[in-house]
């Protein structure tokens, strides 16, 4: 298998460059471990911001009154998590449509370089094959980052895509981290009903954006 461009990674960098190949001319494949879309789309911002609208449509039926309107209602913590990751899903469809309409090659499996112009492709199966290609761009993303005094076992304590496919609503929980994702999963499950507390080891809370962000969520 050889190709014009080969690129390393699904995620909102990776097919994009893998689009743009193609309708340059080039002939092009994509490399996926997992979904197309990446993290991005499949376990980061498309799912969470799903996440995030249940906790804001929770949050007004709560203060209806605030707005002269009576409302009642009791969430579905289930359903709610459904919803999400049924968008998630949806958004990695439309993925796999781009690239068929664009006529590049999928290969599913973790790409890694083994020469110039070579990528070993490990499948599912445990498999490999090699793809070649006269330029590779690598779009591989990133990971969350384990604390060595919190390993993460799945159950207590756990990650990103733990937090966005619970099977039970959790009473109460400890929020390690207050920045953007931190303060969304805090947010998203206080406003669900579960009792958060946020740990953060800087002076403030959301330390990397402005400071008044920081006092807005410390007035509330």
């Amino acid at each position: 298998m050889a190709y014009d461009v080969l690129v390393v990674g699904s995620g909102p960098g990776g097919y994009v460059a893998a689009i743009r190949a193609s309708q340059l001319g080039f002939k092009t494949a994509i490399i996926e471990k997992e979904s197309l879309g990446g993290i991005c789309l499949n376990w980061g911002c498309i799912p969470t911001k799903a996440l995030l609208k249940s906790a804001n449509v929770m949050d007004y039926i709560n203060h209806a009154k605030d707005y002269g309107i009576e409302a009642s209602g009791k969430q579905d913590f289930a359903a709610v998590i459904k919803r999400s990751r049924g968008v998630a899903d949806k958004m990695s469809r439309g993925v796999q449509f781009l690239m068929k309409k664009n006529k590049i090659d999928v290969v599913m499996g973790f790409g890694k370089l083994k020469a110039k112009g070579q990528v070993e492709v490990t499948k599912a199966d445990g498999t490999k094959e090699i793809v070649e290609a006269k330029h590779i761009i690598i779009a591989t993303g990133a990971r969350s980052r384990e604390l060595p005094n919190l390993k993460q076992d799945g159950k207590k304590v756990f990650g990103y895509r733990e937090a966005m496919s619970l099977p039970g609503q959790p009473k109460s929980m400890i929020v390690v981290g207050s920045g953007a994702i931190g303060v969304e999963f805090a947010y998203f499950y206080n406003s669900m009903g579960t009792k958060v507390t946020v740990v953060e080891f800087l002076p403030r809370v959301v330390p990397v954006e402005d400071e008044d962000i920081s006092k807005n969520w410390k007035s509330n």
